[in-house]
């Protein structure tokens, strides 16, 4: 995709971000197919039915078991309306951790794309590497923009 086409999708996936109840972090991903079309967005949060509490938002030992990250929360919602992620591209507001970048593999996702001036912390940075390497061996395009 263009410059211009990564600047909106990283915006929408920034605006879905904010949808997220999470205090400390907000996420959103916005996955779109090869012509543009969006298939899916996720943020992080709770899945359906469980509900927000400050005690388990603000509690990262509750908190961390029980919630989706964006990327599975996209990925789920697409499988529940019966859409496939197969071949599209992933726009994520931070870069995926392990745990997404798996998923992301798994569904079919072809590229991943995060923005530029993305600053991970230093307990995520491990993680991160991990994803990275998973990605390159996997054959996905993972880069900034």
């Amino acid at each position: 995709m263009s410059a211009k086409w990564d600047t909106r999708f990283l915006g929408l996936a920034k605006h879905i971000s904010d949808w997220s109840k999470d205090p400390s972090t907000k996420v959103g991903c916005v996955v779109v197919g090869e012509d543009r079309e969006v298939r899916s967005t996720g943020f992080n949060g709770f899945p359906r039915g469980i509900e927000d509490t400050a005690e388990r938002l603000n509690n990262r030992e509750m908190k961390y078991p029980m919630i989706c990250h964006a990327e599975e929360n996209a990925i789920m919602h697409a499988a529940r309306i019966g859409i496939s992620l197969k071949g599209c591209t992933a726009y994520v507001t931070w870069p995926p951790c392990s745990r997404c970048a798996r998923s992301l593999i798994q569904a079919g996702v072809l590229e991943v794309v995060y923005p530029a001036d993305s600053e991970i912390p230093e307990r995520w940075q491990e993680d991160f590497e991990i994803a990275t390497s998973m990605f390159n061996e996997s054959g996905i395009s993972y880069r900034s923009a």
